[in-house]
């Protein structure tokens, strides 16, 4: 039996609503509705219903012109579902709502102890040495330095240039896995929508931004399955346990034949694991934390640790067993966590990301 959960929080509906951004608010429903057109419609038309939306509004106006536009097309069958274009779309709406949410609370961006060759500059100088680029001499800071020792003559010398120190950029290879158990909408809390617009977002930033850097995705209920970038508003949480044994053993798969300097997976999760893979079958047990299931969690934690992957988990739970439980799993990989409810967990995510792709990762 599949079950379905249709809760919408009001004060989410009455913020977006405040400003009456439509295309924002049908992005959310969208998200909401695992990519499910005709449902986000639907609930749009209800929420006008019961007069969050203002009855003036023409929303027949608005989906046709969201056909216009492309954003939506329809299949063979006469259905409308999201285009490439709208994908596009959805996935900057999505950076622009998690980066908003940075620029306000910034946390995550961290000053690198020590600077090195790159492309990026800092604001940061030093004196020239003979090698450097002589487009990073710093020309007011090196006039300055001239006036100075000349007391006002213009007579430039070696010993006056300052040259703009840079940070390092290196590749990364990612690989975002995003737990779809039952926990995820369990008693009436969306996690997997923030989860979604999290890994869009990254996706958006990867692409415009990083071009070279890799970003993969995969989903982890009973099973781990890797799934496309387009398929990331599909996501669907379900009646599952979670397997995160398979989960990291799929996603270090994904990153062994890349050839990046950093490679790291990010673990959204808010359950204990519950599963493991043993051949063809899953052994489960939802009581308590089985240390079976623990333990070969943990030992796969060590084997990406041994590859030089590094897991960094975004843990949406309180409980303290399971923090224990994450805690563990990042001793053992050497790696990062976060403990952060789904309504920040862009903030965390985006600026590790950011953060840790300057550093190289031993």
């Amino acid at each position: 039996m599949r079950h379905r959960y249709l809760y919408l929080d009001p004060e989410l509906i009455k913020g977006l609503l405040a400003g009456l951004d439509l295309l924002r608010l049908f992005n959310q429903l969208l998200l909401a509705a695992g990519g499910d057109v005709e449902r986000a419609r639907e609930w749009m038309r209800e929420l006008q219903e019961r007069g969050y939306v203002d009855e003036a509004v023409d929303l027949e106006a608005f989906f046709a012109q969201l056909e216009e536009q492309g954003v939506l097309g329809r299949d063979s069958q006469g259905a409308l579902q999201l285009t490439a274009s709208g994908t596009r779309q959805l996935r900057r709406s999505a950076f622009e709502e998690v980066f908003s949410s940075l620029r306000k609370a910034g946390p995550g961006y961290h000053p690198i102890p020590a600077a090195g060759e790159g492309a990026e500059r800092l604001p940061a100088t030093r004196p020239y040495e003979f090698g450097d680029e002589v487009q990073a001499i710093d020309g007011i800071r090196s006039t300055t330095n001239a006036l100075k020792r000349t007391r006002g003559e213009l007579e430039l010398a070696e010993e006056d240039l300052e040259v703009a120190e840079t940070e390092h950029l290196t590749s990364c290879a990612t690989v975002v896995a995003i737990d779809i158990s039952h926990s995820m909408v369990l008693y009436g809390e969306d996690r997997i929508t923030p989860a979604k617009t999290v890994a869009l977002a990254l996706t958006e930033l990867i692409t415009s931004k990083y071009p070279r850097d890799y970003l993969g995705v995969l989903v982890f209920g009973d099973r781990a399955s890797r799934i496309e970038l387009s398929g990331i508003p599909r996501i669907q949480a379900g009646p599952f346990h979670t397997n995160t044994c398979e989960a990291l053993e799929v996603a270090r798969g994904m990153l062994a034949s890349r050839k990046h300097p950093n490679k790291q997976i990010f673990l959204i999760t808010d359950g204990k694991p519950s599963a493991i893979t043993e051949g063809h079958r899953v052994y489960k047990n939802p009581f308590g934390l089985d240390l079976k299931i623990v333990n070969r969690t943990l030992e796969e934690a060590d084997q990406c640790r041994r590859q030089k992957v590094v897991i960094t988990t975004f843990m949406i739970a309180t409980d303290p067993q399971l923090q224990d439980f994450v805690e563990k799993l990042t001793r053992t990989n050497r790696g990062r966590a976060y403990f952060a409810n789904p309504y920040n967990l862009g903030e965390f995510m985006l600026a590790d990301y950011v953060k840790n792709r300057r550093t190289r990762v031993r």
